[in-house]
């Protein structure tokens, strides 16, 4: 038996090696006719790289004749060695040069009030150097306007939805007894801001009326709905306003979440905006207000946005997507109010015990408990 045993091992190992020699025989074959292009190249190189090149391929050649695969293994090896920890130290190298940026820009997006006129400004600047080349102090004007415009709109709103009109100032709530020092501070403030409307609206109407020291400002039309428009969409005042109308209209597939729909749409809306002149700048070669514009209005505005209003967005619609939305049907056949507000129902949110509920009450009530507001199964589960 070990003679036989014998033998057949080295039958086997004889039809192995015939194997690797045929397959060595090929590869040896393959490189000599890949070697010969480089042989015939070489007398005709005239320039330095030329022939550095083809020397280089040469040697790697030469290398590889030998034992090809375990040399292709071994150069691959080294190679995904030296990318891995090429991509360690650059990762390691920009997190510790980007960190002190990133606080900076958090810190820059905590002062929103800024931030805000530093984006007007770049705008408006960016706008004047392609639609009115030749007027740069064109974007202050602007932004000075439009900044007692706001004012002014700002102070009517908030006598409008003054409920307190009386002068005094009791020192409790229930107290008839009035505070002298708070009453002379409130009537002192309240005719304080009612002059500084005044006057800002006199010299508005002179300014415009009179065209008094505007010799040099002269904007276009197309000019003033570019600026017009971004300043509505980031000043504080008119977005309250658009809220108000937004809420209005109440439209279904904001499912009551307007409030945090509204600053969501509105970033994405002005960053598109400030993209595209910060690149039309780019074109023309304003280079300096296209780098200011792409990495203030564009870049930490939308960092801002995924980092605040974004985030605030999803967490609260992740809720409602647990919950399907009720057909039309649905809703005729019912004919029913909703349980939570006691309104009538044009959209809802359908739970697992087929209830009905308006998205925002279902999200709200959800917040204060996990069960079903009617029949108090549990709809969520609580990490």
């Amino acid at each position: 038996m070990g003679f036989w045993s014998t033998t057949v091992e080295t039958i086997q190992n004889m039809n192995t090696i015939s194997m690797l020699n045929s397959y060595f025989t090929l590869n040896k074959r393959v490189y000599s006719v890949c070697l010969l292009p480089l042989l015939f190249l070489i007398p005709h190189s005239g320039k330095w790289y030329f022939s550095f090149m083809i020397w280089t391929g040469f040697v790697f050649m030469i290398l590889f004749y030998a034992n090809p695969t375990a040399a292709y293994q071994q150069l691959g090896k080294q190679l995904q060695g030296y990318w891995s920890s090429f991509i360690v130290g650059a990762r390691r190298f920009l997190v510790r040069v980007y960190e002190p940026l990133d606080r900076l820009e958090k810190s820059f997006m905590d002062l929103h009030n800024l931030g805000t006129m530093l984006n007007q400004l770049i705008f408006f600047g960016s706008c004047s150097s392609l639609l009115l080349p030749g007027q740069p102090v064109t974007g202050l004007y602007t932004l000075m306007f439009y900044n007692v415009f706001a004012y002014c709109v700002a102070y009517i709103k908030e006598l409008y939805e003054k409920e307190d009109w009386s002068p005094y100032v009791n020192v409790t709530e229930h107290s008839n007894l009035k505070h002298l020092a708070m009453t002379a501070t409130k009537i002192a403030l309240e005719w304080t801001k009612a002059v500084t409307f005044i006057i800002t609206l006199v010299f508005m109407l002179l300014v415009f009326g009179l065209e008094q020291g505007l010799q040099h400002y002269k904007p276009t039309a197309c000019y003033t709905l570019l600026t017009w428009v971004y300043y509505a969409s980031t000043e504080k005042v008119f977005v309250v306003l658009l809220s108000y109308f937004v809420n209005y209209l109440q439209l279904p597939i904001f499912e009551n979440l307007e409030a945090l729909w509204l600053p969501v749409i509105l970033y994405l809306f002005t960053t598109a905006m400030s993209f595209i002149i910060a690149v039309l700048s780019m074109m023309f070669g304003r280079f300096k207000f296209a780098i200011a514009a792409l990495y203030l209005n564009v870049y930490i505005k939308l960092k801002e946005l995924n980092a605040k209003q974004l985030k605030e967005l999803s967490s609260e619609r992740a809720v409602l997507l647990q919950f399907r939305r009720a057909s039309r049907e649905e809703l005729s056949s019912l004919e029913d109010v909703c349980a939570v507000c006691l309104s009538s129902m044009t959209f809802a949110r359908v739970t697992p015990c087929n209830h009905l509920f308006h998205g925002d009450c279902l999200r709200k009530c959800l917040k204060a408990s996990n069960q079903c507001p009617i029949c108090k199964r549990v709809l969520i589960s609580i990490q």
